[in-house]
């Protein structure tokens, strides 16, 4: 044990503390998720999940981005939050009680949303993730450009009653499977659009067994170009798996718009039940999907469901984001490639890649340069001295 100590920069505390994750996904995944700071932006439903299970999971620091005050309707489904919290800040009233789950987590608050639209660069590079939930089209944009041009693995998430979305942008992301060779030993090349193999190996266990150890890479697009891009073309060339993309993908997208449009979420009313109807078509005809996968039971259903929170949806959307978040820090297994989407009413939860290279970004920087982000590297190009909040960053549609 004292080896393994020394080696993987574990405590035997630590070994004994988290023995079950070890034997998951191994110490060296360990110590990298040991030493992550997240941010987390919202602590409603799905933020509470999160929270709950990153600290569980034993990552160094979790900040969290949200001043709003608690209100009797949160209650319900933030469990970190008790009656007496009623009108306080909603991170600094939870806490205390997230910072109990795991008194080796270091649990902050980080202030309100208002603050972090002026963050630069240098103010997320100083987390090794950050998820923002429950938020509009506009302020995730916004969140994920300061991630990206910080190289930061970025995550947003919503869930709608008994409907939800995780959506990812890892920029570049390098991780490792492990499985038993076969005969056809792995080649290094370009397995799609977005997945390549860089490099394998190989070691004999002492089963006699060999291992194959393959590095892949992944590389990811920003919410504003995946939230344009088409379906994979193996899904429209298929009719079977095109007739099998829900109605969730283009009601999302027309959540999206109506908010980019209206600056708020659609009310019961016939006029916006009007405007979101002809929002979802359009979105249900760029995705070229058949004129039968929106129905208007499924709109009403939608629409319904938008602004409320059900424990269960944000339990199983929070932890299918917070075991990926666990397991992009790890480098372990394949990552959410990058929209996935839960609709708990027919049980379907499946992901797409919905991908578009990202084309050369001005981006502001320090040292007065602007890094010209294509989803791998950045390249400098002078402009006027200064750094720039991403809040100020040019939207390219």
């Amino acid at each position: 044990m004292a080896s393994d100590t020394q080696a993987n920069g574990l405590s035997a505390d630590d070994f004994a503390l988290y023995d079950r994750q070890i034997r998951l996904w191994g110490a060296k995944a360990q110590e990298q998720i040991r030493n992550a700071n997240v941010l987390l932006v919202s602590l409603r439903a799905l933020g509470t999940e999160i929270a709950k299970n990153l600290t569980l999971a034993g990552i160094r620091s979790l900040t969290i981005i949200d001043d709003e005050p608690v209100v009797e309707e949160d209650l319900g489904a933030c469990y970190f939050l008790r009656d007496a919290d009623v009108g306080k800040p909603r991170a600094e009233a939870a806490m205390p009680r997230i910072q109990d789950l795991n008194p080796r987590v270091t649990v902050a608050s980080g202030g309100g949303l208002a603050e972090l639209m002026t963050k630069d660069q240098n103010y997320y590079a100083a987390y090794s993730v950050i998820v923002a939930c429950d938020h509009d089209f506009t302020t995730l944009n916004v969140i994920n450009t300061g991630a990206r041009v910080a190289q930061k693995p970025f995550y947003a998430a919503s869930s709608y009653g008994m409907y939800g979305f995780v959506f990812a942008d890892l920029v570049s992301h390098e991780y490792v499977i492990e499985r038993e060779q076969s005969n056809m030993p792995t080649t290094i090349k370009a397995e799609s659009l977005t997945r390549s193999v860089t490099s394998t190996s190989s070691k004999k266990e002492p089963t006699g067994k060999t291992t194959e150890i393959v590095q892949k890479r992944e590389i990811y697009c920003p919410l504003l170009l995946a939230n344009s891009s088409p379906l994979p073309k193996d899904i429209l060339s298929n009719r079977r798996k095109l007739k099998a993309v829900p109605a969730l993908l283009p009601c999302i997208r027309a959540l999206f718009d109506f908010q980019r449009t209206f600056a708020r979420l659609p009310d019961h009313t016939p006029q916006d039940a009007a405007s979101f109807i002809s929002l979802a078509k359009n979105k249900a005809g760029e995705l070229q999907l058949p004129p039968d996968t929106l129905t208007g039971d499924f709109i009403k259903s939608f629409m319904q469901n938008i602004g409320a929170e059900i424990i269960t949806t944000a339990a199983f959307v929070g932890g299918r984001l917070s075991e990926d978040v666990l397991n992009v820090l790890g480098q372990r297994e394949q990552p959410i490639q990058n929209f996935a989407l839960f609709d708990f009413e027919t049980l379907v939860s499946p992901i797409y890649c919905l991908y578009s290279p990202p084309p050369e970004l001005v981006m502001p920087a320090l040292n007065g340069h602007v890094g010209l982000l294509n989803g791998l590297d950045t390249v400098p190009v002078p402009v006027a001295q200064g750094v720039v909040p991403a809040a100020e960053v040019l939207e390219l549609e």
